[in-house]
């Protein structure tokens, strides 16, 4: 075995014997490749779309633009609806894929779902490494997406639950980090089939993407089911089986119990949606969805989305644009790295101030070079300050990485309470890929009108937000989910008014847990936080 010891339910004070077993060492590693492969369609889109080879073949009116001397906004060349719907599309058709993903995973299991991503993945590589024409592009781009919308579904629930709880925090951030490293490996392999001339640089770049899809697809085949997910389709005893089978012992039957037990609670609540749009959720609501959206206004997916394309526009040579989104996705992965070792320590609302303030500074800087430096008629950049614009962006993008980005999605799931987290988890995903859908598309048309003021429009977006995170986020660090409504949004100046309605002070779950303590139950619903109520019935 691979380590020993007992896990421990926050707040309840209760220990399950669980042993840190290589089958979930090996389980999660296989798992998190989802988001490997999420992170490499990112990161893979921006570099392609700055390939001459591929902008002639598919985007033969950029081309002309950017090798016409009559042109002379460097701002405009890449200008277009169509190469803008190459990127955008696989997060129009993951929002779409999400809605489905929930079913899947309810009623089939967290493996299977994970199958179908993977499947999708597949084709959808096979079919952009093979397109001969914009459509087959596109298609391939939404089979892409439909893989993320499954993934991202599936992958995070199934790291929750098969690891022990005193290592959960740490595998699941293993699924962002990929998406990191994604990145990352996209804009290596970029810059490297940049170099090939025969034309097809672009074809591997994009077939490449089928390595993380398989690694996926055939983890979904190794892996066991969650046992949660079993003991929630009524199969009991193959649920406590491979509950001793990852717990590495033969002493699981209290955490058994509590499975059962947290599952039958969660089939109570009927209407997760609509317990969603009381008033007591209000607060909840607004934070999780003004997050997702504050989260694309930063800017940070236009500029991870379109990094080689960006320093293109801005004069950068051809090589030297891939390689600075080389340097931005290195600077992004070990941002991320600090967030893990970072937020549990320094909280939740000193991140994203700081980061506020880093963010807003950066991006003005920048706005100022471009807007003294690049004129209409410029040649490019200074080498001096092409250099300094790239320290910026790093700068803006550590800031990122370090909070808006793995906050965006871990305060949502913390302040939700346990009977809305299902309704609120959905909503939190929809949300963030509409608004990254919508940047995706917007964002070359954005640069064209705003020229260096893009920047400083993002900018404002990063004021309004950090505003937003002084007056109306609280802090939630080291605060027990079934403790949140006393000790957070009772004692908050504006959202204390929401929570004397009628709907009652304490929600029907939250009693449920309050009443289980007393009978050392609460561990089950403490663990429903991501097991159950993640995939509970969405009418």
């Amino acid at each position: 075995m691979a380590g020993g010891g007992f896990s421990t339910s926050a707040g309840s004070g209760v220990e399950f014997e669980a042993k840190i077993t290589p089958i979930v060492i090996i389980s999660c590693i296989m798992a998190a490749t989802g988001g490997l492969m999420f992170g490499y369609d990112v990161g893979v889109s921006g570099g392609v779309t700055a390939m001459p080879d591929f902008l002639k073949k598919f985007f033969p009116v950029v081309h002309r633009r950017i090798n016409d001397p009559s042109i002379n906004s460097y701002y405009c060349k890449y200008d277009n609806q169509g190469l803008q719907l190459f990127t955008s599309s696989l997060y129009l058709a993951g929002l779409t894929a999400t809605f489905f993903a929930s079913y899947t995973t309810r009623k089939l299991g967290r493996r299977p779902t994970m199958l179908i991503a993977g499947c999708f993945f597949i084709v959808g590589v096979i079919f952009n490494a093979a397109a001969q024409d914009l459509a087959m592009l596109i298609i391939g781009r939404i089979l892409l997406g439909c893989g993320v919308g499954f993934a991202n579904q599936a992958v995070p629930l199934f790291l929750s639950e098969i690891a022990p709880t005193r290592i959960r925090g740490g595998l699941n951030i293993l699924f962002q980090l990929n998406v990191t490293i994604g990145i990352l490996l996209a804009n290596l392999i970029n810059f490297g089939t940049s170099k090939i001339k025969a034309g097809w640089g672009w074809r591997l770049s994009l077939g490449l993407a089928g390595i993380p899809a398989l690694l996926l697809t055939l983890g979904a085949l190794i892996v066991s089911e969650t046992p949660n997910s079993l003991v929630e389709r009524g199969r009991l005893e193959e649920g406590k089986s491979v509950l001793r089978r990852i717990r590495g012992t033969d002493n699981v039957e209290p955490e058994f119990l509590e499975l059962v037990e947290a599952s039958r609670v969660a089939k109570e609540v009927k209407h997760p949606f609509r317990n969603l749009l009381k008033r007591r959720n209000r607060p909840q609501l607004v934070i999780a969805v003004a997050l997702q959206i504050f989260q694309q206004f930063t800017g940070i997916n236009a500029i991870m989305f379109y990094a080689p394309v960006l320093f293109s526009t801005l004069g950068f040579g051809g090589d030297a644009s891939l390689y600075s989104a080389v340097i931005t996705g290195a600077v992004n992965v070990l941002s991320t790295v600090v967030s893990i070792y970072s937020v549990d320590k320094l909280g939740r609302r000193m991140l994203l101030l700081e980061a506020g303030v880093q963010m807003f500074f950066s991006q003005v800087i920048i706005a100022i070079i471009l807007g003294l430096k690049v004129k209409d008629h410029s040649e490019s950049l200074s080498h001096g300050f092409s250099i300094f614009v790239v320290i910026m962006v790093c700068t803006f993008v550590s800031a990122f990485a370090w909070s808006w980005g793995p906050l965006g999605w871990l305060i949502p799931s913390e302040t939700f309470p346990l009977e809305t987290r299902s309704a609120g988890q959905s909503v939190t995903v929809c949300v963030n890929l509409l608004f990254t859908f919508v940047i995706a598309q917007a964002f070359l048309s954005m640069l064209c009108h705003f020229k260096f003021g893009i920047f400083l429009f993002f900018s404002g977006w990063v004021l309004i937000m950090s505003a937003f995170v002084v007056f109306l986020v609280p802090e939630t660090k080291n605060v027990p989910i079934e403790e949140m409504t006393e000790r957070v949004w009772k004692q908050h100046w504006l959202w204390k008014r929401f929570m004397d309605d009628n709907d009652g002070g304490v929600s029907k779950l939250e009693a449920n847990v309050n009443g289980a303590h007393k009978n050392g139950h609460a561990n089950g619903f403490i663990k429903c936080n991501f097991n159950c109520f993640f995939t509970e019935d969405l009418g």
